[in-house]
């Protein structure tokens, strides 16, 4: 069997998928062409295209992997219930998003943004986004008792997104200037919504 041509190579698309990450990181979407995504992989301005069409296909892969790694993130924590009970899951599922949020700031800005990803064209990345949805309705049933309503997942979902995007591009940012003050504000805050959803006094209140 003869060797795949280098621009039809897995590791080409890894590279374009790798590059995009970077410039949606360091300079959001305007950033992203197609051309400057093989600029700054070494390769020729064509050879993306033998994996993506276009830039809204590697947009769509990288937002439908971003969600897939949220909700694997977001069902370990669900898991941790049975060691820890509702303070511990909400904890952790609150380490596992604000986490995400942070160490890929550039895919999470695009992730919930629907004019960016048409789940028409990429169902793909809709599928992604149900999955982690399905984490945090799990979350939801996990601290009232199984109960759900969407009024209780917004409450939830409000309180982690709203946080992280404080911190990425809303006056926290400006305010915490290092990772590690960053993360040690989003937990504290975090042990007050505990507290608050639990009726159990926590650490930050102490």
């Amino acid at each position: 069997m003869k060797p795949a041509p280098p621009t039809q190579s897995p590791h080409l698309r890894d590279r374009v998928l790798a590059t995009s990450r970077e410039l949606l990181a360091s300079g959001g979407l305007a950033a992203l062409s197609m051309r400057e995504v093989a600029r700054r992989a070494g390769v020729t301005h064509q050879a993306p295209y033998h994996h993506f069409p276009d830039k809204e296909s590697i947009v769509a892969e990288l937002v439908t992997e971003g969600f897939q790694e949220l909700a694997r993130r977001m069902s370990a924590a669900n898991d941790a219930a049975a060691q820890g009970g509702k303070p511990e899951v909400l904890r952790r599922a609150a380490q596992a998003y604000l986490g995400f949020a942070l160490e890929h700031a550039g895919v999470f800005r695009v992730m919930f943004r629907p004019e960016i990803c048409d789940s028409n064209r990429f169902p793909h990345a809709q599928v992604a986004a149900q999955s982690a949805r399905a984490q945090c309705e799990r979350l939801v049933r996990i601290v009232h008792d199984g109960r759900f309503s969407e009024s209780l997942a917004s409450v939830h979902w409000a309180h982690v997104h709203g946080l992280a995007c404080l911190v990425l591009d809303g006056p926290l940012g400006a305010q915490l200037t290092t990772e590690e003050a960053r993360r040690a504000h989003l937990l504290e805050a975090s042990e007050h919504f505990i507290g608050l959803i639990t009726g159990q006094q926590t650490g930050a209140d102490c």
